[in-house]
């Protein structure tokens, strides 16, 4: 399937973007009897640094203290048109460390060429997208999970059982913030997350006109948020107080790619974060700088060249522009 057949798959007759519902929907429980029992070195998760949605599930399995339980396959930087591959034989004995992730990894438990081969391991007969990430079940053969929303409240919860205390007892979805943290995951979600897709793979001026400009709404709501917080008589520097929460973890993994790729390959240029957002770019530069999991997480050279060489519909050159420089502002400046 070709990008240019996969971005008019999701746009209906009047231009619009629509994605597609993750089809594996199954959970991690403590219960008696559960099929998927939180157990060491029972999971794997598949996943792309380029991939936002992806990105949300590697900081989470970071900050939970997760990485020596679960783990990890990365893809390749460019997704073709079969989909997102896992680098070749050849391409990683090309680099000078076998600890080089620049290209990503192998497919560390089957060596699969791609990820497609992974869902019809699971499925013979599946039909959906072939997307990231994906949470594996080794002992089963199968795929618990593929929606990054539900994989992120898996690996919050219900591995404390078989964590340090220290890790267990990192909860980035407090009960008494829970309903405040999915309500402000929906709206950004819809008109942050999504709304860069929204407007990058509009096929008409118009539904872009309106997508660009909900994104900018919407992130001035954001950033009248943050200011809020960080008044003079309050110095909560989160999006819900001074609790690192799961909406910030949300957020993160599309601001981080918006000055280096969403403002120029989706045409979200009315602004930029590091000059039109005094404190969301703050916010972004503490989690990057100051908060482990974020920076050892985000690879830019994964990021900007897999949009601006897997969208060929967008940008048929695959041109990677080079700034902007640097990819994210030093902590002090």
């Amino acid at each position: 399937m070709s990008e240019k057949i996969e971005i008019l798959k999701f746009a209906d007759k009047d231009g619009n973007y629509k994605r597609r519902p993750s089809v594996f929907r199954d959970f991690i429980s403590t219960k008696p009897g559960a099929r998927f029992s939180p157990e060491a070195g029972r999971y794997h998760l598949y996943v792309s640094y380029a991939c936002p949605w992806a990105h949300r599930t590697l900081i989470t399995r970071r900050l939970k203290g997760l990485v020596s339980i679960i783990g990890l396959s990365i893809v390749h930087w460019h997704m073709d048109d079969k989909g997102w591959r896992f680098p070749t034989k050849e391409e990683l004995n090309g680099l000078k460390h076998s600890d080089d992730e620049s290209l990503g990894t192998p497919d560390h438990l089957y060596d699969f060429a791609r990820l497609r081969d992974l869902y019809f391991k699971a499925d013979p007969n599946y039909e959906g997208r072939f997307t990231v990430p994906v949470l594996w079940d080794k002992k089963l053969k199968t795929i618990v999970n593929n929606e990054s929303a539900e994989i992120i409240r898996m690996l919050n919860f219900d591995f404390n059982s078989i964590l340090p205390a220290e890790f267990a007892e990192i909860n980035l979805v407090p009960k008494d913030l829970e309903s405040k943290i999915d309500e402000i995951n929906g709206w950004i979600y819809d008109n942050i997350n999504n709304g860069v897709y929204k407007t990058g793979f509009a096929t008409k001026q118009e539904v872009y006109d309106k997508e660009c400009k909900n994104v900018f709404h919407y992130l001035d709501k954001v950033e009248h948020l943050l200011k809020e917080n960080h008044s003079k008589d309050r110095k909560n520097e989160f999006l819900l107080g001074n609790n690192l929460t799961e909406a910030d973890i949300r957020l993160f993994t599309t601001i981080i790619r918006f000055d280096p790729v969403y403002v120029q390959h989706f045409k979200c240029n009315i602004g930029m974060i590091r000059t039109h957002y005094p404190n969301l770019n703050n916010w972004l530069r503490l989690l990057y700088w100051k908060i482990p999991g974020f920076q050892e997480t985000t690879n830019f050279e994964h990021i900007k060249k897999h949009y601006t060489k897997s969208h060929v519909k967008i940008n048929p050159y695959g041109i990677t522009p080079l700034g902007p420089i640097p990819d994210i502002l030093p902590i002090d400046q």
